[in-house]
């Protein structure tokens, strides 16, 4: 085999394309931003409000299931175009009937069309750009996941600078105050006395409406530009690439059938749960922990949001030199302190260094994983194979969020759930160690693919 220089020049535009599409995706992440201003809205509760963004990650992993044996079949390029179409009409159709039809419309709408398209147009960019950098695998996959983190950092900055949304999540802040001071004291609500204004609403429903399209026409026009690398394709050792992209590569039966892919994929699931309670509900926690308006606490989100990104393409690339197991190692261990302490935290910098450190963490299980896939399983059939993992963050993606708003609608403060967390993670450590590379598979009977 031979390196094909004139296409091999090329994959750095595609990764490009790749990290956009992700950007585009990746705003599922600002959901904390939406909550109080949907919860003020109308009078739901955290569990209620919560359930939308849960339904959206967890059909987000199953739509990378979907959407991994497709392009698998078909190309990148059409899954990806159909997934952030998909994504793009379901926060639209959020925006349009919401206010009319309630909770299910928007557990509907955002959470499963617009959660399952996300899944489909997020695997098809890193099963596509690993293929293209077999000799780089750790860096290129952590850089357009990257692009997913940095989605809530760009889009957290565009929010603050909507004044209808920001005026609206200002009086969606005292409401919640109001309720958990009454809450604490054991008095009635008065929620009338708090009330959001139909402007208010009307404010909240647009951003999701142009978001929603902005989301399909950014995400479409970059989805072009994906495809798979040529038959034969390799770069620097060729017999590294080759031995990647050939038979040796396990397909989904085989996969299946190694305790390796459980591993992998508890790995993920404990890494996810961890980082995505502290996501899912950043903003009223920022608030809880240290008092200030709503829209400073999505100010300083958004500022630290960029770790999530950041950590995507800091641990891919440092795996690639100490090894996938010894990164999740560290990837866990650093967030054990972090979660013990937290709570304790009241100074607005403490708290976001804390939340720079659990993101960085909680992208750099994303960054590592396409890797540790691909160096155990192969990349032949890495979109399904990966997508398969993935579904360990759709599951994460209920436990995390429902335990969080669980926890703050029984005791009235989200940070009651940070020091089982820590426990969890202890535990979590010794899963790399354990972990050990499976034995290329024998002949392609035993694995029919699924």
């Amino acid at each position: 085999m031979t390196s094909n220089v004139a296409t091999g020049s090329n994959r750095w535009g595609i990764a490009l394309a790749g990290t956009i599409v992700m950007v585009c995706l990746g705003t599922v992440y600002s959901w904390s931003s939406f909550t109080q201003p949907l919860l003020a809205s109308f009078g739901w509760s955290n569990t209620t409000t919560t359930w939308a963004f849960a339904l959206a990650i967890f059909f987000l992993g199953w739509g990378a299931v979907v959407g991994g044996r497709w392009q698998d079949k078909v190309g990148p390029r059409t899954v990806t175009t159909v997934g952030v179409v998909l994504w793009g009409v379901g926060v639209l159709l959020a925006g349009l009937g919401t206010t009319h039809f309630g909770a299910p419309w928007l557990y509907i709408t955002y959470g499963i069309i617009g959660g399952f398209g996300n899944g489909m147009a997020y695997i098809t960019p890193v099963a596509t750009v690993t293929k293209w950098f077999p000799d780089k695998r750790g860096l290129a996959s952590g850089m357009v996941v990257m692009g997913f983190g940095l989605g809530a950092f760009f889009y957290g900055f565009i929010l603050k600078a909507i004044g209808p949304f920001v005026a609206a999540s200002k009086h969606a802040t005292a409401y919640a105050v109001a309720k958990t001071a009454a809450l604490k004291a054991g008095t009635p609500f008065d929620a009338a006395a708090v009330a959001m204004t139909p402007d208010d609403i009307q404010a909240i429903m647009t951003v999701f409406m142009i978001s929603g399209i902005a989301f399909a026409i950014i995400g479409g026009v970059c989805a072009l530009f994906l495809k798979n690398p040529p038959a034969g394709y390799t770069v620097g050792n060729s017999a590294v690439a080759a031995k990647s992209s050939h038979d040796g590569s396990f397909r989904p039966g085989q996969v299946l059938a190694t305790p390796q892919f459980y591993l992998l994929w508890l790995m993920l699931f404990l890494n996810v749960t961890a980082g995505i309670l502290i996501v899912s509900n950043a903003v009223p926690i920022i608030q809880d922990l240290t008092g200030i308006p709503a829209a400073a606490a999505i100010g300083g989100y958004a500022f630290v949001a960029v770790f999530n990104g950041l950590g995507r393409f800091f641990w891919g690339a440092i795996s690639d030199r100490i090894g996938r197991n010894m990164a999740f190692t560290f990837i866990f261990g650093t967030q054990v302190l972090v979660f013990f302490f937290l709570s304790q935290l009241h100074s607005l910098p403490l708290v976001l260094g804390a939340f720079a450190i659990i993101l960085l963490c909680y992208g750099g299980g994303f960054g590592t994983m396409p890797s540790f896939n691909a160096d155990y399983f192969g990349t032949k059939y890495l979109g399904i194979n990966y997508g398969m993992i993935i579904t360990a963050w759709g599951f994460a993606g209920l436990a995390g969020p429902l335990i969080a708003a669980k926890v703050k609608d029984a005791t009235g403060s989200f940070t009651n759930a940070l020091i089982p967390v820590a426990i969890m993670l202890v535990i979590a450590t010794i899963i790399p160690f354990i972990t050990k590379k499976p034995t290329a598979p024998q002949g392609s009977a035993a694995g029919a693919a699924l």
